[in-house]
């Protein structure tokens, strides 16, 4: 090491060899992708926030923004260690909880990882909006930072510090998190949707749906827009390095976004349905979901039908879930669970080099069942006992009226236009 002085007059010490400089250069990478994949959390909150209604609009954004600083103290607490900690079992790490001390690349690595506990933690804010208590969200988020997300993550890519994870050893892949990221956030999102019930209005007395438009869909551009940026860093930064095969793991993860839409386009040409920038939106987020798993393994060929194929199931998941009565207000469980299901098969399909492979398969689909039993089975236990804990998981149907931002936050998302008649300024600043 050479010794200097940085910009503050603090002393650091400058690489000298080769290996120390690919490490330098390799954080830099992986910090730099991890500032990026923070972005989501912004992308998420403007999707969502766009989605539901205007009464409701500080409430969702409100919920993408604190489950991030809970779910953060709570993943360098109890999570990291759980993922990534010493698994001697194959089931979850039992070191590295409270870290204080670890080497310059573990910082980087927990830092990395972190926002992708935020992304898993933060998909099912939408599929619940509009009804949930706003604290029972935030309890059931740290749960979801520290024990659902992290646990399985332990199974399918542990371990940092020692031994493997029993998905791991069996050879599962999920490059950067279709099941493990995305599916585990979908099927918490399944979970919810499921105990809280639909939103009032949602079907009518004989079940049929109804339609409740989201109230600014220039808000929902914006924010597909910004997790498609985001999502060239999640994908790229899993390689924890900077090597040479970033681009075509960038590129695989375009193709299948564009594909994604192109199905969603043409399905609605076939079926005489409007075109609608909401279903195009939520095709694209389909097509990076399913490639998350299959990105660095597969030709681009394969990427754009990993894409195709998602656009698929992004457009018919919604009407199963509206014909089993379940309201999932962005589509999460479709977009997250069902797509990152469906990429983490087609990572096993369309391996390069080794193409259907029925073994490599049956591991992919090993995986996936076992997420979703995790997932969902453990989400249904967290919110049951949320739900006895706090009285309720659901808003009463007077709050759900008035919308979550007046009676949460005591905060109006656009007072200049929202009735005064509703909402009464002496008790709206009696709460302030």
């Amino acid at each position: 090491m050479v010794a200097g002085l940085g910009s503050t007059g603090i002393a650091y010490a400058a690489p000298d060899n080769l290996g120390e400089i690919k490490l330098a250069v390799d954080s830099v990478w992986v910090v730099v992708a991890a500032m990026l994949v923070f972005m989501m959390q912004a992308g998420f909150a403007l999707v969502e926030g766009g989605m539901v209604r205007s009464k409701n609009a500080v409430n969702v954004i409100m919920k993408n923004y604190l489950d991030a600083c809970f779910g953060g103290l709570v993943f360098w607490a109890v999570g990291y260690g759980l993922m990534f900690g010493t698994n001697s079992t194959g089931w979850f790490g039992a070191s590295h909880f409270f870290p204080e001390q670890m080497a310059d690349w573990d910082w980087t690595f927990m830092f990395f990882q972190m926002m992708f506990a935020a992304t898993a933690t933060t998909i099912a804010s939408g599929a619940m909006a509009e009804r949930i208590h706003f604290v029972a969200y935030l309890a059931g988020a740290c749960l979801v930072s520290g024990l659902i997300y992290p646990v399985f993550g332990s199974w399918a890519w542990g371990s940092a510090h020692g031994g493997d994870g029993w998905l791991k050893a069996m050879g599962f892949i999920d490059f950067a998190g279709s099941t493990v990221v995305h599916s585990i956030g979908g099927w918490v999102a399944l979970a919810g949707i499921i105990l809280l019930g639909p939103r009032m209005g949602r079907f009518d007395s004989q079940g049929r749906a109804r339609h409740i438009p989201g109230h600014n869909l220039s808000l929902v551009a914006l924010g597909g827009f910004m997790l498609w940026l985001a999502w060239f860093a999640f994908n790229a930064g899993s390689t924890v390095a900077a090597g040479g095969n970033i681009g075509k793991i960038a590129l695989n993860t375009h193709l299948a976004a564009c594909a994604g839409t192109v199905t969603y386009l043409v399905l609605s040409l076939i079926r005489g349905k409007a075109i609608l920038l909401t279903g195009a939106i939520n095709a694209s987020l389909g097509g990076l979901v399913a490639i998350t798993a299959g990105c660095a393994s597969m030709s681009p060929v394969f990427a754009i039908l990993t894409g195709l194929i998602a656009g698929i199931v992004v457009t018919h998941g919604p009407l199963l879930l509206e014909r089993l009565g379940l309201d999932d207000v962005v589509d999460a469980v479709s977009v997250h669970g069902f797509c990152g299901a469906w990429g983490t098969i087609a990572a096993g399909l369309f391996f390069e080099g080794q193409l259907f492979n029925l073994n490599r398969v049956l591991v992919q689909c090993i995986g996936v069942f076992s997420g979703f039993i995790w997932g969902f089975g453990a989400a249904l236990v967290v919110y049951f006992v949320l739900s006895k804990l706090l009285g309720g998981l659901r808003v009463s149907p007077q709050h759900e009226q008035r919308g979550l931002d007046y009676t949460e936050h005591a905060e109006l998302a656009y007072p200049e236009f929202q009735d005064a008649a509703v909402f009464d300024p002496d008790q709206l600043n009696s709460r302030r």
